[in-house]
């Protein structure tokens, strides 16, 4: 058996927290909320993916005191899609569909 460690406990509730938190945070009409809405429509829910990102943003606010403005939804997805067809093109290009 490995040694106690103990900040263990407070970290594993930190986590749960965090996850409870992406679950929440994913029916709400916001960027981490489409994040989490468009992992968990691929790969089952992804509760600790989104707590990371929570996580980050809890953590640059808390560090650094960077506030932060939520652009949206629909800016998250429009982002999204613009990644989508920038990644696509080259392949397009090499199959001569552009």
């Amino acid at each position: 058996m490995g040694s106690f460690h103990p900040d263990c406990r407070a970290a594993s509730r930190a986590a749960a927290l965090l996850r409870w938190a992406a679950t929440t945070v994913g029916r709400g009409d916001t960027a981490p909320g489409a994040f989490y809405r468009r992992l968990s429509s691929r790969a089952g829910k992804s509760k600790a993916v989104t707590a990371r990102k929570i996580a980050v943003l809890f953590y640059n606010t808390l560090r650094h005191g960077v506030s932060y403005g939520d652009p949206g939804a629909d800016h998250y997805e429009q982002q999204y899609r613009n990644r989508v067809i920038a990644s696509r093109q080259p392949r397009a290009k090499s199959l001569s569909f552009v």
